[in-house]
Formats: C-alpha cells, sequence, structure tokens
C-alpha cells in the first residue's frame, strides 16, 4: 500500500482559500490531476493497481476512541495532528522494490514549490494473515 499525507492547511490552499502560503492555481491543481490520472491508468494497464482512493478534507472527519468504557465522538481536524492520510494506492507488484519505484514517481507530481517540498509517502505491505503481523 502507498500512502500519501497532507494536512489541512494543503486541503485549504488546494481549495483557493488563504493559508498564509500561496494558493494552489487552477492550473496547478489540473496539472496534478492530470498527473494522478496518468499513473493511475498507466498501473491500471500494467495490471499492478488493485485500488485508489483520495481522502476528502479532514475537517469531514470524526474520531472515535473509547473513553472509560464510553465512546467518545470528535470531530477533525486535529490540533495535535499536522498531517493526515490524504489517499492510497493498493498495489501488487512483483516486489517491495517495484512499490517504491511506483511510490518514488509522486514526487514528480507537480505542485506549488512549498507543498512538494514536505511531500512524501509511505510503502507498507499488507498483511495477508495474523502470522504476518508477527514481528
Amino acid at each position: 500500500m502507498i500512502l500519501t499525507y497532507g494536512s489541512q492547511q494543503d486541503y485549504d490552499g488546494m481549495a483557493g482559500k488563504a493559508t498564509g502560503e500561496p494558493a494552489w492555481s487552477g492550473e496547478d491543481f489540473a496539472a496534478m490531476g492530470a498527473f494522478m490520472e496518468s499513473l493511475n491508468k498507466e498501473l491500471e494497464e500494467s495490471g499492478e493497481l488493485v485500488e485508489t482512493r483520495a481522502l476528502v478534507a479532514p475537517v469531514h472527519t470524526r474520531r472515535l476512541e473509547s473513553r472509560d468504557g464510553v465512546s467518545v465522538v470528535t470531530d477533525g481536524p486535529y490540533a495535535e495532528t499536522q498531517e493526515v492520510l490524504a489517499g492510497y494506492w493498493v498495489v501488487e507488484c512483483e516486489s517491495f522494490d517495484r512499490a517504491t519505484e511506483i511510490a518514488a514517481r509522486l514526487g514528480d507530481c507537480p505542485a506549488p514549490a512549498h507543498v512538494a517540498a514536505r511531500a512524501y509517502a509511505d510503502v507498507r505491505p499488507i498483511a495477508e494473515s495474523q502470522a504476518e503481523l508477527e514481528i
């Protein structure tokens, strides 16, 4: 699984809202969309793409936790969390190295310089069984 991250500030900038940093232009957003569509199509055609999704802004998030045996629901974003999961790709490919190569291509995604400078992705194998969760 390839995981990408962002912040509420990133989502606000993409929407053209004031964030203290330059907002994305329409051209920036279109270029990112075109890059993602192209990458996804290539992965689909190679048979490596299982699923991909973008996630909506953190302000539309609810966190559930248990406090003293009682479920508590809070709305996002959370002051203690700057980065949130922004999207993911599930790929089925020949190796962990190949998944890493795919994730590295995300560094080519067009974005404003201040966004690209802090962008990163994680590559994590998906456990197929409980035995794979053992350390």
